[in-house]
């Protein structure tokens, strides 16, 4: 060996020494501060505790200060799947058909110029009438079997089928509809039939939180969340002049198919019914309060009617502008004053307001003693009030007070 390579393996031998050194140091230093600061160079995924009790680890799980047990949460996460877990096997899914006849011009088919011309067997074959399907939703309010939905998904049906989330399906009857109300109830005969628990509409506020089930364009078991964005938004406010009662407006999806199901609170409770979209918006769905779903659902499932009063007016709340509209008109044939009231803009001939004396163009400014200012009032009073009771107008015509009395009769037997 020459000079030169001892001299080489020397100077390896000494920097071998060096990082050894450097090492050693490097990781007596690193303890010596894992020691001295542990909580603030360990995560606290790795810290050593002291144990905490004899149940097992797995089950166990440490908190932010690492001194305590907290128990590993098996249930849902947050409020939307608590009341899904609550209400989902209750939610089902409606499946109808219904028979309908088509226009078919059979005369023109069958005559024997055009048979003989171009043959019995190039006429074409028109069926008479077809089966049309339709779906919806709904949910179960008793373990009897009753099944809360819309009258417009089982209107007319010849064959409604109920399936519910699991997996069951069973054949139901629909035991009575209300039309001006949207609402109907269906029977199935089952066993250990999963409820839906009903909440209390009248105690809702603008900006709760809202959630829709359903099963929106077929596809079941949906689930979409907004808030209540409107409370006693009346029918001709939502676009649904045909109907009577006030909607709860909500900006959670409401899409075809989730006609019936229910609207629940934070809660996993039922506070409304899902019934009506906005054509013309984005973001605005209608739902019927339950507590008007709750008045009368007994009742439709005897199979009884529910009575409607009517009065046979269009109306509309008195403005400033409406009255100068109404002014302008030539046709108008009398002066609107300018005061605080309802302005009725038609009567229904034979109806229970011409019969008893109002006209096209007074102002409705007291009932029963009650002062009137907007249509809904109106519209509400009479709702509440009998078949046949008399209620007393106070009605401004020109410049004069005339006092009317006016019964109210069953509304679904004037259509």
């Amino acid at each position: 060996m020459s000079f030169s390579q001892q001299k080489l393996d020397v100077h390896s031998f000494r920097q071998a020494g060096r990082s050894t050194i450097a090492i050693t140091l490097g990781v007596i230093l690193t303890l010596t501060l894992l020691r001295l600061f542990p909580k603030q160079l360990l995560p606290a995924a790795v810290m050593v505790n002291e144990p905490v009790s004899n149940q097992s680890v797995s089950s166990q799980a440490v908190n932010n200060q690492g001194t305590q047990p907290i128990a590993l949460s098996e249930g849902p996460s947050n409020f939307v799947a608590m009341a899904i877990n609550q209400v989902g096997p209750a939610v089902v899914q409606i499946d109808t058909e219904r028979t309908v006849a088509t226009n078919v011009p059979s005369p023109f088919f069958e005559d024997p110029f055009f048979r003989g011309f171009f043959g019995n067997d190039m006429l074409p074959q028109l069926p008479r009438e077809y089966q049309e399907r339709g779906e919806g939703s709904g949910f179960i309010v008793d373990r009897s079997g009753i099944i809360l939905t819309n009258a417009h998904v089982v209107s007319g049906a010849d064959k409604v089928s109920v399936t519910l989330r699991d997996g069951r399906t069973f054949e139901g009857e629909v035991k009575g509809t209300d039309e001006p109300s949207d609402l109907a109830v269906i029977k199935i005969e089952g066993d250990d039939l999963p409820v839906a628990p009903l909440g209390d509409s009248d105690q809702l506020q603008v900006g709760d939180w809202a959630i829709a089930l359903g099963n929106p364009l077929g596809l079941d078991n949906t689930v979409t969340l907004g808030i209540i964005s409107s409370v006693n938004r009346s029918s001709s406010q939502a676009g649904i002049p045909d109907k009577r009662l006030d909607f709860i407006q909500t900006d959670a999806a409401i899409n075809p198919g989730n006609s019936g199901g229910p609207l629940l609170n934070a809660k996993g409770e039922v506070i409304g019914i899902n019934t009506a979209i906005r054509a013309d918006a984005q973001g605005i769905g209608f739902a019927i309060p339950v507590n008007t779903a709750k008045t009368i659902k007994d009742a439709l499932a005897q199979g009884e009617k529910i009575s409607h009063p009517y009065i046979g007016i269009q109306m509309l709340t008195l403005t400033p502008e409406v009255a100068q509209q109404f002014n302008n008109d030539p046709n108008a044939g009398r002066i609107v004053p300018d005061v605080d009231g309802v302005l009725v803009m038609r009567v229904l001939p034979s109806s229970p307001a011409a019969e008893g004396g109002l006209r096209r163009g007074d102002v409705v400014v007291e009932i029963d003693g009650e002062t009137i200012t907007e249509a809904e009032q109106l519209q509400d009073l009479v709702e509440a009030s009998q078949i046949n009771q008399a209620l007393r107008f106070k009605v401004r015509r020109n410049e004069q007070i005339q006092e009317l009395t006016i019964r109210p009769q069953e509304l679904q037997d004037a259509t």
